[in-house]
């Protein structure tokens, strides 16, 4: 796979992942509190860093015999997608976030609590340990890893951080906003596709 289909993979992997993700609005409240350029620098951070740990994981798969690992992200990537569908398949179209929103601002008042006076580095390591923490295991997390198995390394890790640096962005400038105009469903369709396409796509070259 070339740096150019890797870095495309990653890049719409995250977008599409990340808006209205747990981690989505953690940036989007700690924006409401604090200044938002570190906000934005801590979060993005955590997610950059995130990113090269999965991406490095996904390299130690590359060790074992090629022809396992093909297919144990071929299977991952069809097992994803149809989940998402699946789940998109059952929502009604007028589901909200308001469970990821509520969970982050959750997440938030606990690391918060008892916290009079904020330094820029207090920001920026609350902002980076709360994103670190909620992406750690997550969806986005496994699939980066299998991109990585599967494509390009350093394609992956480029076009990913851009995603998230990106998703980070909406989330400090206008990600409540944004948020209460996001569907739901559509997105969870969308991940879905976008999975079972990065199946076909693996499969295709693990058979060329």
């Amino acid at each position: 796979m070339t740096f150019l289909e890797g870095f495309t993979a990653g890049l719409l992997l995250i977008t599409l992942s990340e808006l209205g993700d747990k981690t989505f609005f953690i940036g989007a409240i700690l924006a409401m509190r604090h200044p938002r350029r570190w906000v934005f620098v801590g979060v993005t951070s955590a997610l950059a860093v995130m990113t090269l740990l999965s991406v490095w994981i996904g390299q130690i798969a590359t060790l074992f015999p090629q022809h396992y690992v093909q297919w144990v992200a071929i299977a991952l990537f069809f097992g994803f997608g149809l989940k998402l569908l699946y789940d998109a398949s059952q929502m009604s179209g007028q589901e909200s976030l308001d469970d990821e929103c509520e969970e982050a601002l959750e997440a938030v008042q606990q690391r918060e609590k008892g916290i009079t006076s904020w330094s820029i580095r207090a920001v920026l390591v609350e902002a980076f340990t709360l994103t670190f923490v909620a992406e750690w295991g997550d969806r986005t997390q496994l699939a980066t890893i299998t991109l990585a198995s599967a494509n390009n390394p350093y394609g992956v890790l480029v076009g990913a951080i851009l995603g998230h640096a990106i998703c980070a962005a909406i989330a400090v400038t206008c990600g409540k906003l944004i948020a209460g105009r996001i569907s739901e469903r559509l997105l969870t369709a969308l991940g879905g596709i976008l999975f079972i396409g990065f199946g076909i796509l693996a499969a295709f070259n693990g058979g060329a």
